[in-house]
């Protein structure tokens, strides 16, 4: 028995003892389903690749979350003004370059190591809010639409046709184009939400401005997220709708909206857990790319494609440390989800619990 796998059962452990404190006898009525769950945590203890992507994806979102209090620069003061010798300073180590940072300075003399922590927070609060409040809609509709079948399931699926019929890339920059005026509006009526904001990516609210650019560009990923959930939904729903549990519960009179939601949603959640850790990582490049096209914010808000974007123009000759850096921490970002992704499609495999339990581990 390995760490990893005391580790995750502890914490399943724990989730379980909590469910008894809120419901008395939680864990006895649902013994199979910890089962399952430490089941799974045995198979991801044992898989290299799952641990790894973990690994990676855990680094990410501690320094997301504690990034932007521990960086050693604010992101707002332009230091090469006064010190031109900042300017793109290239890497270097002391003696040689001694109170100089080690990893190189962007053309505002700001240490990229100490912006990264920003561009973290950016990074994943962009991903995840794009995948959860993009994936609710896609899986409503596709159990809308799978299910109840006939009209409701041609309006469903041609809208989301029209959605996939234009490139998820062209689509998203056409709203991120011209949402940022209206959200900016939007955040100067409402003060305490720009707070919020502001405090969720890490910025100073001072900031609205470059906040509605980067709230333009969730937005508009969100509105071209969805219909990947809706056809994989649908097409899981059409299989599981006819099955006897499913025609059981019709009979017994139960209201639709809680057949879809406890009997029907559960069995088809696998293969959408796995699509959206690997869109986690595809949302953040996807972001990035509209950021590095200059649909994100502007100065002096740290986002990584947009930090990318203002090196390119002085690659390779004085930036190369900076599109290296920032290049590097959006490959490592990504990887970690993807990696995490394949480790989870193996298992949330019945097969793959099914063989454990055959080998009496």
């Amino acid at each position: 028995m390995n760490y990893i796998y005391k580790l995750l059962s502890k914490i399943i452990d724990g989730y379980a003892y909590l469910r008894d404190r809120i419901s008395a006898g939680w864990s006895s009525r649902n013994s199979s389903r910890i089962r399952e769950w430490k089941l799974m945590a045995y198979a991801f203890s044992k898989s290299r690749i799952g641990v790894l992507g973990g690994f990676i994806v855990a680094v990410v979102v501690i320094l997301a979350i504690i990034g932007p209090a521990i960086a050693w620069e604010p992101y707002w003061e332009y230091r090469s003004v006064l010190n031109p010798e900042l300017w793109l300073h290239p890497p270097c180590l002391p003696p040689s370059c001694s109170g100089l940072p080690a990893f190189g300075t962007d053309e505002w003399g700001r240490d990229i190591v100490a912006m990264s922590m920003y561009g973290f927070r950016i990074s994943l609060v962009i991903s995840l809010f794009v995948v959860l409040l993009g994936a609710p809609l896609g899986i409503f509709l596709g159990l809308l639409a799978g299910y109840r079948g006939g009209w409701v399931d041609e309006i469903v699926m041609r809208l989301t046709d029209i959605f996939i019929a234009f490139p998820g890339l062209i689509l998203a920059i056409a709203f991120a184009s011209v949402l940022p005026k209206r959200i900016r509006d939007f955040l100067e009526a409402y003060p305490a939400i720009r707070d919020f904001l502001s405090a969720l990516f890490g910025l100073r609210p001072q900031e609205y401005g470059q906040l509605a650019a980067l709230v333009s560009v969730w937005v508009a990923m969100v509105l071209v997220w969805w219909p990947g959930y809706a056809r994989i939904v649908r097409g899981s729903v059409l299989s599981v709708r006819e099955l006897p549990f499913v025609e059981a519960a019709r009979l017994l009179g139960i209201p639709e909206s809680k057949i879809l939601f406890k009997h029907i949603l559960p069995n088809v959640l696998s293969p959408v857990i796995v699509m959206m850790t690997f869109d986690l990582a595809t949302a953040t490049l996807f972001a990035a790319a509209l950021s590095f096209l200059g649909l994100g914010p502007q100065e002096p808000v740290p986002e990584l494609g947009f930090m990318i974007s203002k090196a390119a123009t002085y690659f390779p000759e004085r930036s190369w440390h900076v599109v290296i850096y920032y290049g590097t921490i959006l490959l490592f970002i990504a990887l970690g989800w993807n990696l995490l992704g394949d480790s989870l499609r193996d298992i949330l495999d019945p097969r793959t619990r099914r063989a454990i339990e055959f080998k009496g581990e």
